[in-house]
């Protein structure tokens, strides 16, 4: 098979069904995103290739769970990538990873340093923001509850965040209806 002209989305598919050359090519044509998305996190006493095989097994995921018709595997495959690599990070909460629990994304997934024609200073503003917003977050919700917010907070529909997370909807509506609860507490 001539793996060059076939498509990620086809590719994926391939994968699914055993072919182990489609896998390896969607592997390498995506490594290149898993190392940016990883460098994009700043990790206080660990070590980027920790997050980079993180992310290469959350896309190793994204092929596995990948349903075709529902998002283009890119943006599947990225969120993927980025959702594990923040599991990683929260996983490692505790005395021994203190210093590893204040990971900061320096520079949001798909997006450029400065991204529109808006002020540079104004989009600097908003990040920030937007960062001190989740870390505020991520003390009150559950591991669980604030990777399901961020993906709604992303857009994704509750189908989407299903797929992504391998659990029920039920589960993902129960996980927001808790984190509304607690936020509107906290706000």
């Amino acid at each position: 098979m001539q793996t060059g002209k076939v498509s990620d989305e086809q590719l994926a598919l391939l994968s699914q069904g055993g072919d182990e050359t489609a896998t390896e090519q969607l592997l390498k044509r995506y490594k290149n995103v898993v190392l940016s998305v990883a460098r994009r996190f700043f990790l206080s006493g660990g070590e980027t290739e920790d997050l980079v095989q993180e992310g290469m097994c959350g896309l190793y995921s994204a092929i596995e769970g990948y349903s075709e018709g529902k998002s283009a595997f890119s943006s599947y495959a990225a969120r993927c990538i980025r959702n594990r690599i923040i599991d990683a990070v929260k996983s490692t909460r505790g005395a021994r990873h203190s210093a590893l629990n204040n990971f900061l994304p320096i520079v949001e997934v798909g997006e450029e340093l400065y991204p529109s024609a808006e002020n540079p200073e104004d989009e600097l503003i908003k990040r920030e923001n937007r960062r001190e917003f989740l870390q505020k977050i991520s003390k009150t919700l559950s591991s669980f509850e604030f990777k399901v917010t961020v993906m709604y907070m992303d857009g994704l529909t509750m189908a989407e965040i299903s797929s992504s997370t391998g659990k029920p909807a039920k589960s993902i509506d129960n996980a927001l209806q808790r984190a509304k609860k607690k936020l509107s507490a906290l706000l």
